[in-house]
């Protein structure tokens, strides 16, 4: 009997359909690296975040607006965000920003994402190294400061790393799940 197959959801929360079309990316990469359908895509703005429950591995995507502001689907959903049973759950995160029109507030939203669900017991992967992005500051950092919480994207000044960027990290979170 072969294994069932892990099932991964994908949650994001787009403005101007850069997170999602970095959803859609990251949608394909894993489908192809685990040559089958495994990841589904929701758009928080017309599904209840409770829908995370019945994955296995789930994914957030999210941006930073303004001066470290929470992309608006996400703020009209962030009281729930606190309320998910994730203890048992694997979770990566990805986000977007703006490092040099926003350089002291780059992916804040990410790093708020991370800490909040933090305390709820899953299991998160995917952390980032920060070389190659010149910023000021950010609440994405890990603690020592070598990397994001997650995936980092710029697609406002560094739109061209982005694809190269989803490759590695999918296959990054391959190794980081064992497959």
């Amino acid at each position: 009997m072969s294994e069932p197959a892990l099932s991964i959801g994908l949650f994001y929360g787009s403005t101007t359909c850069y997170t999602e079309m970095a959803a859609e990316k990251i949608q394909a990469q894993l489908n192809s690296l685990f040559d089958e359908q495994v990841v589904s895509i929701h758009n928080i703005q017309e599904v209840n975040l409770n829908k995370c429950e019945q994955y296995d591995i789930l994914i957030f995507g999210i941006s930073t607006w303004d001066f470290g502001e929470l992309q608006e689907d996400w703020e009209s959903h962030w009281e729930e965000v606190y309320q998910l049973a994730l203890g048992d759950k694997i979770v990566a995160l990805y986000g977007l920003g703006d490092q040099i029109g926003y350089t002291d507030w780059f992916q804040d939203a990410l790093g708020m994402l991370h800490d909040a669900i933090l305390p709820s017991g899953c299991t998160i992967i995917g952390y980032w190294p920060n070389t190659g992005y010149e910023f000021a500051q950010s609440k994405a950092l890990t603690e020592d400061k070598s990397s994001f919480v997650g995936l980092s994207l710029d697609d406002e000044n560094q739109y061209d790393l982005t694809d190269e960027r989803i490759e590695t990290w999918c296959h990054q979170l391959l190794e980081e799940l064992g497959q």
